[in-house]
């Protein structure tokens, strides 16, 4: 059983690790164009996926700023960690997105269109406290993605460009999985309020996620996709068997993210590149 304190009425794990910010720069001048293996459709499951970060990054370091000064200066100090995570890694991704545009793919149409519905049309309706709702349920969902790819051989098959951005990713989103959910709990701990996060967020994520992959896999030459599907299909199974039950878990009453204390996995792959102090 995990030790609890209260920090601003909201339980945390004692031995939390501190939220650092690394500057990584990563390269990918010489990613090939469906760099999962060969697959068109794994890749794009995954470009799809990069797609929705940068700006949805954003939009998480929005939505904690109305709240910043109502939480104690322990809170505050994770907060400022989670955000320079945060810019950092709509920055790497950002550059991701240039070397895919290099391949020949159209992604700005894809990204004017998602921003602008998302955040110009969709944002601006809801609610300061169903923003922050919103994105405590999506860090679950990140947190559970990066114990996924820490903790199995999924990303086994991917370049060693893209996997390293991955991991990284994966470990940072582990490192500050409960910092939204505690600010949420402190400023309004009902049990509605976190769930309508999680209905919105759910939405929300997979609408664009999955608007992003059929757009890369529509510019693809039709002959290349049959090839990849029945592969894709049972890496996508294995997937779903792991999201939607620990997804599903934020459900849960007395759910925290640190019932499932998965620190170590982000620990040992920051220190396996050096990388776990700065």
């Amino acid at each position: 059983m995990n030790v609890t304190t209260q920090v601003d009425g909201a339980p945390q794990v004692d031995g939390a690790p501190p939220i650092v910010i690394r500057k990584m720069g990563f390269s990918f001048e010489d990613l090939p164009r469906h760099w999962f293996g060969g697959d068109p459709i794994r890749t794009h499951v995954i470009n799809g996926l990069h797609f929705v970060f940068p700006a949805g990054e954003r939009f998480f370091i929005r939505s904690l700023k109305p709240f910043v000064d109502k939480v104690s200066p322990q809170l505050r100090e994770r907060i400022r960690g989670f955000s320079g995570q945060e810019a950092h890694h709509q920055a790497e991704h950002r550059r991701a997105f240039k070397a895919i545009e290099a391949q020949g793919y159209d992604v700005q149409s894809f990204l004017a269109w998602y921003e602008k519905l998302a955040f110009e049309t969709i944002e601006p309706c809801v609610s300061p406290l169903s923003r922050l709702a919103t994105t405590a349920a999506l860090e679950h969902y990140t947190a559970v993605l990066g114990e996924l790819v820490l903790a199995t051989d999924t990303l086994n098959d991917c370049h060693p460009l893209m996997r390293e951005l991955l991991m990284w990713h994966a470990c940072e989103e582990i490192e500050h999985k409960s910092v939204t959910f505690d600010v949420l709990q402190h400023i309004d701990p009902r049990y509605r309020t976190r769930v309508g996060g999680f209905v919105i967020g759910t939405t929300v994520l997979f609408l664009f996620w999955g608007a992003g992959i059929r757009h890369m896999l529509v510019q693809e030459p039709r002959d290349e996709i049959p090839k990849s599907t029945r592969q894709a299909l049972t890496v996508l199974s294995s997937t779903l068997s792991h999201l939607i039950p620990r997804a599903l878990d934020y459900l849960r009453p007395s759910f925290h993210p640190n019932d499932h204390d998965n620190y170590a996995l982000a620990r040992a792959y920051l220190e396996e590149i050096g990388r776990l102090d700065a």
